[in-house]
């Protein structure tokens, strides 16, 4: 402002005056000042004027580098946020970058609230988190953190999954475990409900994993290692997310497999990839969009009534049944 006063021949306040729209200033004044402002390339600075009012109307947002349905929620997130009036950063968690430290780059940039996008903090760190600044966990929910919660009925998704593997004729299912994945603990226990409810407890088998790629590559080669062995594959498996669904897809295709003929496969997400794949993926689809209208409207509504408590939202997941899912192999029926 002090360059545009000078060469504009005017204060520094009435620039000041012309920048908010005030009135105070004539119109050529006002002409002159805007055109050496443009000569000189200067743009107000929304960010510093918010600051200096005390908010940021900045939303932050923490993310695992790789994770695919991340970035759907992300692209979902920008326009709620902007409907709202906020504007959103983006703090990425990858290898040698700890959610931590993700997270904390988000605070020094003076975001008034952040999202977390499947954290795999300790409890502990999230409600004190969520006691320094307004929190929203998307994915994961923590008993007794001081944090909002939006996340997906994961048992719902997992037994609409396992009855239509039954309705197929399917016995032999075996899960792969998401580990500390979000929401792979409720996975794990609506899998071993549903085999216990369709009397299965002696197919049950719950394989470890990850939500990776390489997870559904390990258990792949896993499995055809044991076939080779004369033990049968498994005529049906549920993979933790899209992106283990995937891997064992690559794994089973390169060995010759066909799927769904001698295998089906089913994922969980929903993922934008799912369905861009030469053979459409059979998946639990978790709203992608409502997900994430309702972080930021968890959040915005904290920032914006003082003393709110923090919420939690269950959305419904669908199975979306693709090419990955068919009928029991003849000779296991």
């Amino acid at each position: 402002m002090a360059d545009v006063a000078a060469k504009a021949g005017v204060s520094r306040a009435l620039v000041s005056i012309i920048f908010r729209g005030q009135p105070g200033a004539s119109k050529g004044t006002r002409e002159r000042v805007l055109r050496v402002a443009d000569e000189i390339g200067y743009r107000p600075d929304g960010a510093a004027r918010l600051l200096a009012r005390g908010h940021s109307r900045t939303l932050g947002v923490m993310f695992t580098v790789h994770q695919t349905f991340h970035t759907d929620l992300i692209a979902c997130i920008y326009p709620e946020a902007e409907r709202l009036g906020y504007d959103v950063l983006l703090s990425a968690a990858a290898q040698g970058r700890s959610e931590g430290k993700a997270v904390e780059a988000l605070l020094s940039h003076r975001c008034e609230a952040v999202i977390l996008l499947g954290p795999d903090a300790e409890p502990g760190y999230l409600d004190e988190l969520g006691r320094r600044t307004v929190t929203v966990s998307v994915s994961r929910r923590v008993p007794h953190a001081h944090v909002d919660f939006v996340h997906s009925a994961e048992g719902k998704g997992v037994r609409q999954a396992m009855e239509h593997l039954v309705e197929l004729g399917h016995r032999r299912i075996v899960h792969i475990d998401g580990g500390r994945g979000p929401g792979s603990a409720e996975r794990r226990r609506a899998y071993r409900a549903a085999m216990r409810r369709h009397g299965l407890e002696a197919e049950m088998r719950v394989i470890p994993g990850d939500h990776t790629e390489e997870s559904g590559i390990d258990t792949g080669r896993l499995l055809l290692a044991e076939r080779d062995q004369g033990h049968p594959l498994p005529t049906a498996v549920l993979a933790g997310n899209d992106r283990c669904a995937w891997g064992l897809l690559m794994a089973l295709t390169r060995a010759g497999v066909d799927v769904p003929r001698d295998m089906s496969v089913i994922g969980y997400d929903d993922s934008h990839l799912s369905h861009l794949m030469p053979i459409g993926l059979t998946t639990v689809r978790q709203d992608a969009v409502l997900l994430a209208e309702h972080a930021v409207r968890f959040a915005v509504e904290r920032l914006e009534n003082e003393g709110l408590e923090p919420r939690e939202a269950v959305l419904d997941p669908k199975l979306v049944v693709r090419g990955t899912s068919g009928p029991v192999p003849e000779a296991s029926a």
